[in-house]
């Protein structure tokens, strides 16, 4: 397949201004953080974008203080109908700023424009105005007929979609009567801090939600604060485990939404042409910097060799270089020690054996960047097939049958997510049921809605983001605490 030649059509950088230097976001102010500022770097260029504040454990008292008078003095006691138009308010500036904060995106994080732009702005607005729906209607959501908000939410979120983590977490908090203090990770603070400015512009009552910057130690003393009612974090497993451990024998009530090794599997009665594209979407997205990523590819053993040189096919035409250039396809890794881990793994999975193929495309002299990759003669038992690499690297195994397949698919310890591609409506529905992941996708991949609950199984974390589930976490049933 010959690879069309595009020319450049870069977005504009000049539409969003970028402060040198940014504090933290308490009771409705920016204020100084205590601890030594930390930069956030554009990770296309390795360019410093910002000095960023780092909040101590002073400062996580502040904002956890200033979330307790908000929400017992302003925001629990105010009916629902209010609350929600305070929603609905975030939702309608979120779209009319939609481009400004899709760049900003990009330059802190390193994804295409095209993805920020079309994807994870329109999905955080649209998360906001779901959950304003929901604000006055509590009480029709199945949780009793006079459910309360559980107090403050400590909120923690990762850096592969920082400005739609943060919209899955506040919405629901908001809706449901709770306070927020979110820390957004180290390496892409910058879209919840122009969020705050937003917040601001909404007129939303001061305290109600506080955005606190720094790294592990600020998320630690987050989560271990006495005043935080109720955990809510995305990232890595091990982080979770952590942070189950912190809060055990406490009262917090927590949601855990952790790391992931999605099977995609393709029968041989798929559409392969659909199937193909579905690949693409569910592993190279976003660099592969996905929690639900459908990393290993299970593949009909009648149709294995086709679709994967089919595959390395249409890899070849993706491309790859500057997110700001509306034709990318696949950006820049968010940091450099993502970088490092994505090429240990892949070097490890050469090393047991397993067949590497590696799209030949030209990649930008500075900045982080992995091209899109494939391994082949690949078994359960390796490394590649079992841990989360978390970038744009495909594990190919091959299977016979169904229960081969669900054997295959069920064997490691994480439970987020799947793909099934066949026409048979039947065998989608055996599969999905007897297959442990939170989410199953039939046909496509990579598919998120505010309406549909999201989450997983085992070490994938427990809990549900999104629907009518989502507001569950944010709750205490009836009127018993």
């Amino acid at each position: 397949m010959s690879k069309f030649e595009y020319a450049p059509a870069p977005e504009s950088a000049s539409v969003v201004d970028i402060d040198s230097s940014y504090g933290l976001f308490i009771d409705g102010e920016f204020v100084e953080g205590s601890g030594a500022a930390m930069k956030t770097v554009n990770p296309a260029t390795e360019e410093v974008l910002a000095d960023v504040a780092v909040a101590d454990e002073a400062d996580v008292d502040r904002a956890v203080a200033a979330a307790r008078r908000a929400q017992e003095q302003v925001w629990g006691p105010m009916p629902g109908a209010e609350r929600a138009k305070y929603l609905f308010r975030i939702a309608r500036l979120l779209a009319e700023r939609s481009r400004e904060f899709a760049v900003l995106e990009t330059l802190d994080n390193g994804k295409p424009i095209r993805e920020s732009r079309d994807v994870d702005v329109p999905t955080a607005a649209a998360h906001f105005f779901y959950y304003a729906g929901w604000a006055d209607k509590l009480s029709y959501a199945g949780y009793g007929s006079d459910p309360r908000p559980h107090g403050v939410a400590g909120q923690v979120i990762p850096w592969n979609f920082p400005l739609l983590m943060l919209a899955w977490k506040i919405a629901p908090a908001l809706a449901t009567g709770n306070t927020v203090v979110l820390k957004p990770a180290e390496t892409t603070p910058l879209t919840a801090l122009l969020f705050a400015d937003l917040l601001r512009q909404a007129e939303l009552p001061p305290g109600v939600v506080n955005i606190i910057t720094g790294a592990g130690p600020t998320g630690s003393a987050l989560v271990r604060h006495a005043g935080v009612d109720k955990v809510a974090f995305t990232g890595s497993t091990a982080v979770g485990k952590q942070i189950a451990k912190q809060i055990a024998g406490t009262r917090k009530h927590a949601t855990l939404e952790l790391g992931g090794k999605a099977a995609n599997i393709v029968f041989d009665d798929a559409p392969v042409d659909q199937a193909i594209e579905g690949i693409v979407n569910g592993i190279y997205f976003n660099q592969g910097q996905v929690c639900c990523a459908g990393s290993r590819l299970l593949v009909q053993e009648s149709i294995a060799e086709e679709v994967t040189e089919r595959l390395k096919g249409r890899l070849s035409t993706l491309r790859v270089g500057d997110p700001m250039d509306k034709n990318t396809d696949v950006g820049a890794i968010n940091s450099a020690a993502q970088l490092e881990r994505i090429t240990t793994l892949t070097q490890a999975g050469q090393a047991e054996g397993a067949t590497r193929w590696t799209s030949d495309c030209p990649l930008p002299e500075t900045g982080y960047w992995f091209a899109p990759t494939v391994f082949t003669d690949v078994s359960s038992a390796h490394r590649i097939a079992r841990e989360e690499i978390f970038g744009p690297v495909l594990s190919v195994l091959t299977f016979r049958t169904p229960a081969e397949a669900i054997a295959k698919a069920n064997t490691i310890p994480y439970g987020l997510s799947a793909g099934i591609w066949t026409e048979k409506g039947s065998r989608i529905l055996a599969m999905a049921d007897a297959m442990r992941a939170g989410v199953v996708w039939a046909n496509t991949f990579n598919r998120f809605d505010p309406t549909s609950p999201f989450g997983g199984y085992k070490e994938s974390g427990y809990g549900r983001e999104g629907g009518r589930h989502g507001l569950a976490p944010y709750l205490v049933e009836g009127t018993v605490r």
